[in-house]
């Protein structure tokens, strides 16, 4: 089935034209795909990004927040960069222009969730206490792009590169990826502490 995306909000998607339209802010980035061709860029593909602060919650409940959403901007056909606004007391400002494996990779893991047979709402959520990016797959493709809850048919397709001992471009249900992550951050006893 097909992937329900949400629409961008209009100041998020004119923060990052007006940045694609700054030489400025083209040149000084440290980004070759950008710096080496000259365009124009589209954003294309605008997904809501959120963040997981913490994965081990006093409720049980992972909660995560908006943080930004991400375009990716393609020149001639092929993508070479990704671009984020991101979400500030004063509303959406322009935050950064990326490169690198997290962009073609969230761009394979979307083409490989077309093939999915129920729909779902495509989203990134970033964790950083594991410095993991996953497609987070949201069970409700109608949802609210905000609403931070992660539903008990949710999807988790974590991104290459994915951290030890987590496959990336694997689909795991959020109910079952969740609980595994919480085990790895879990610290080990000290060797001659009580128990």
């Amino acid at each position: 089935m097909p992937l329900h995306a949400p629409p961008a909000p209009a100041p998020a998607l004119r923060s990052v034209l007006t940045a694609l339209g700054s030489p400025t802010a083209v040149h000084e980035v440290r980004t070759p795909g950008l710096t080496a061709l000259t365009g124009p860029f589209e954003p294309e593909l605008p997904l809501p990004v959120h963040v997981l602060d913490a994965i081990n919650t006093p409720t049980g409940s992972p909660r995560t927040r908006l943080h930004g959403w991400r375009f990716v901007l393609r020149d001639e056909g092929r993508t070479v960069a990704a671009a984020e606004a991101r979400l500030t007391a004063d509303g959406w400002a322009f935050s950064h222009f990326s490169e690198g494996p997290y962009v073609a990779s969230a761009e394979l893991a979307l083409r490989e969730a077309q093939s999915l047979p129920a729909a779902y709402q495509p989203r990134l959520l970033s964790i950083p206490e594991m410095y993991m990016v996953t497609l987070w797959l949201h069970e409700n493709p109608a949802a609210d792009a905000a609403d931070g809850r992660l539903g008990a048919g949710d999807l988790l397709v974590p991104l290459a590169p994915a951290p030890p001992g987590i496959a990336a471009h694997r689909a795991h249900r959020a109910a079952d990826l969740l609980p595994v992550l919480t085990l790895r951050l879990t610290p080990a006893p000290l060797l001659g502490s009580p128990a």
